[in-house]
């Protein structure tokens, strides 16, 4: 079994990496500071939410299918209930990377989703943050990251 540290740094290998969840209104949204983020370590990075044309300046798509060229790999910053509809199109559309956000609260992790995933062949990470990992971490992520490593706020393994 994986650990969070080997699978994370895969999934931070990807360049094309869809954000779901990214608002309209950034203040508060783990989903925009995470795509921010990425956009600023140089990833090409997407934003996907249905109910905005354009979010933190870029353009926004409705899923992900309507991504141009498709993406490599996603980060799941929806509601939990939501999370399992994207798994199933992440599935449908062969992404085998897929990031469900969580930081000290709820997050977006949902169980169903995960197996989901990992029943259809892909590499999930439910919990933690990508900021926490790699090119795109912080000194503040890094401590919530030794935190809730400790704490079982984070999963050790994949």
């Amino acid at each position: 079994m994986p650990t969070l540290k080997a699978t994370a740094t895969q999934f931070l290998a990807h360049k094309r990496i869809a954000v779901t969840g990214v608002s309209r209104t950034p203040q508060g949204h783990g989903s925009n500071a995470v795509y921010q983020r990425l956009r600023q370590r140089g990833y090409e990075v997407f934003a996907v939410n249905p109910n905005a044309e354009q979010v933190e300046g870029d353009r926004a798509y409705r899923d992900l299918a309507a991504i141009p060229g498709g993406v490599d790999a996603v980060v799941i910053g929806t509601r939990p209930e939501t999370a399992e509809a994207t798994m199933r199109e992440c599935a449908e559309l062969g992404i085998t990377h897929v990031w469900m956000h969580r930081g000290p609260g709820p997050g977006s992790v949902s169980e169903e989703a995960a197996e989901y995933g990992r029943r259809h062949g892909i590499h999930v990470i439910a919990g933690g943050c990508p900021l926490m990992f790699g090119p795109t971490a912080d000194l503040g992520h890094k401590a919530m990251c030794f935190i809730l490593s400790r704490t079982g706020g984070i999963p050790r393994r994949i």
